[in-house]
């Protein structure tokens, strides 16, 4: 697939771009996909939920009333599940939810999701820019240039550029990454994906490897 460049301006360069097949043109996999993203939102999560059981909950333990006789349950602690202040059953404890896959399938699922940006005409490409001083306006006036106002988009650089990412923070629905950081779950969250053609190149280069 054959994209034009434009600049900043948003005004065409008259270059061109080919993406490369490999990267862009696979036959993508809806279960690598699902496997990634969840994995990716997994891995977001602390897994510091925490609730007392009985055994640690403080409160006395006399007992509350004679065994027999009341006409009600038998009740030997303040600290039992049945009553208000009592420890939990079964409740929440720390734990990890992240889990291993395979290089290889990761590879897929972000292929494949490039590949479905591709087929869908949401990829844009960027002549390879920087900002020389650090501007929330400078890349507000890039997104109003390219008509992607109140759009969710996502910027991949090749390499790290502060003036670029710092620029673009403090916006809503925008998001900077490097190649070395693009992610299933980022690619599919965006409706309008941003390369560079350095960007292009170095991604090639990183799915060969």
């Amino acid at each position: 697939m054959e994209l034009n460049v434009v600049n900043i301006s948003g005004k065409e360069t008259g270059a061109k771009v080919q993406l490369p097949e490999s990267v862009f043109g696979v036959t993508p996999s809806d279960h690598a996909i699902y496997l990634d993203v969840k994995q990716y939102l997994a891995n977001q999560r602390q897994g510091t939920h925490k609730s007392k059981q009985r055994n640690e909950i403080a409160g006395s333990t006399r007992k509350l009333y004679k065994q027999k006789g009341t006409g009600g349950a038998r009740a030997g602690s303040i600290k039992s599940p049945l009553f208000n202040g009592g420890g939990r059953v079964f409740g929440p404890q720390p734990r990890d939810y992240s889990f291993k896959l395979n290089k290889k399938l990761k590879s897929l699922a972000r292929k494949s999701a490039l590949s479905y940006k591709a087929q869908d005409a949401n990829i844009l490409v960027l002549e390879d820019f920087t900002f020389d001083s650090i501007k929330t306006k400078n890349y507000i006036a890039l997104v109003n240039a390219l008509s992607l106002t109140g759009e969710k988009t996502l910027l991949v650089l090749p390499v790290q550029d502060n003036n670029i990412y710092l620029s673009s923070r403090n916006i809503q629905k925008v998001k900077v990454i490097t190649v070395d950081q693009i992610n299933t779950y980022d690619v599919l969250n965006c409706s309008k994906l941003l390369l560079t053609a350095n960007t292009v190149k170095t991604l090639e280069e990183a799915f060969a490897k």
